[in-house]
């Protein structure tokens, strides 16, 4: 649709007279098949001092259409020029401006190399504040094992609760569902071979060894960790953290430590529920696509699964539990004052742990790589 009174140049029949009409303000400017072609006009006239200007038909006029004018004269007023009253404090501004040279971007050759540095500087400086995180739990630790009876066990029981007791529906749901998964998807393979029986061999040590303590542990930085991490930031945006300072209270031994055991014990609490949860899946699977009994499953699956895979297990849900608890109070704790570092550190948290978990089940791979087979 046409901008009523948009701009326009009109050139006299030997071209020597310019002759501006229309509204020349952003609002008319701003349409892209305006501004292509008063910008092509005006490419053409741009350092002609030849050329006699008539402004006075506009009829409105404002900065950002002077500024045009202006560039095309070559920031200098022509000889021949015809204002309009109210015109003329536009130009003068300009003038007294002078020209507005406007800084381009430099084109670097080697930027990658510069944001691969910050990277690497800002990993490192998140590297120096878990170490040093891990030190100030450690001597906490040391506090709370010398005078127990002063421990923050309150705390300890609340994020228990929080992190473990609420956690066990949405860890049987997901662990069920994968069980049944697995186990329907290995007995279509199974079959083809004739290894029914062996089905209760790969659905145990699946579960118990790797899926169980990493469907847990992920399902819990999501759950917990986001919520920790939230939790101390709203802390910070609030200044309860800079409170507790104030009062003496340390925030190691009063938030950071609680989480830390609360996480390690029921970790290894949800990898048992968890690994249940998938194997009765497995087992209800079974029953159906293979016609296995669950009384046949339930004989067979201790011989087919050494203990120390139980055991495993279990230390990976303990250690996963504390990276987590680690994990999100480092990045809860670096929080700024304000919503937006709220949300971004805790989505980076949530990300990281679940990286770090994935990186600690590996390194489990590797150290007990002849344990349990």
């Amino acid at each position: 649709m046409p901008i009523a009174n948009e701009p326009t140049l009109t050139f006299s029949p030997g071209g020597r007279t310019v002759t501006a009409d229309g509204t020349w303000q952003v609002h008319a400017l701003a349409s892209k098949r305006v501004m292509k072609a008063i910008s092509n006009c005006l490419d053409k006239l741009h350092g002609n001092k030849n050329v006699e200007w008539d402004l006075s038909g506009i009829d409105s006029l404002d900065h950002i259409g002077a500024q045009l004018f202006w560039e095309a004269w070559d920031y200098a007023r022509p000889a021949s020029l015809k204002l309009a009253e109210g015109q003329e404090e536009f130009f003068k501004r300009l003038e007294t401006t002078g020209k507005i040279a406007i800084p381009r971007a430099r084109k670097e050759h080697f930027g990658w190399v510069t944001t691969l540095g910050f990277g690497v500087l800002h990993f490192l400086e998140h590297l120096r504040g878990f170490v040093s995180l891990i030190g100030s739990v450690t001597q906490d630790m040391g506090r709370f094992f010398r005078q127990p009876i002063r421990g923050p066990w309150r705390e300890i029981s609340a994020n228990i609760f929080h992190a473990g007791f609420q956690a066990l529906g949405i860890t049987a749901l997901v662990g069920f569902l994968i069980g049944v998964v697995l186990s329907y998807l290995s007995a279509q393979q199974l079959r083809n071979f004739g290894g029914d029986i062996y089905l209760v061999n790969l659905l145990g040590m699946s579960v118990i060894r790797e899926l169980g303590p990493l469907l847990a542990a992920i399902l819990v930085a999501g759950r917990s960790g986001s919520s920790i991490t939230a939790q101390l930031g709203v802390m910070r945006v609030t200044e309860e953290l800079d409170a507790m300072l104030v009062m003496g209270i340390s925030h190691g031994f009063r938030l950071i430590l609680p989480k830390v055991i609360a996480l390690a014990i029921s970790m290894p609490l949800l990898v048992i529920w968890t690994d249940m949860s998938a194997l009765i899946g497995g087992m209800v699977a079974a029953k159906i696509e293979l016609n296995l009994s669950a009384r046949y499953f339930i004989q067979k699956l201790p011989s087919a699964v050494p203990v120390a895979n139980y055991m495993i297990g279990l230390l990976k849900g303990c250690v996963f539990g504390m990276l987590i608890a680690l994990v999100s109070c480092h990045f809860g704790l670096r929080i700024k004052p304000n919503t937006e570092s709220l949300g971004r550190g805790t989505t980076t948290s949530v990300v990281t742990a679940i990286t770090v978990v994935i990186l600690a089940d590996a390194v489990f791979a590797i150290v007990f790589n002849g344990v349990g087979y």
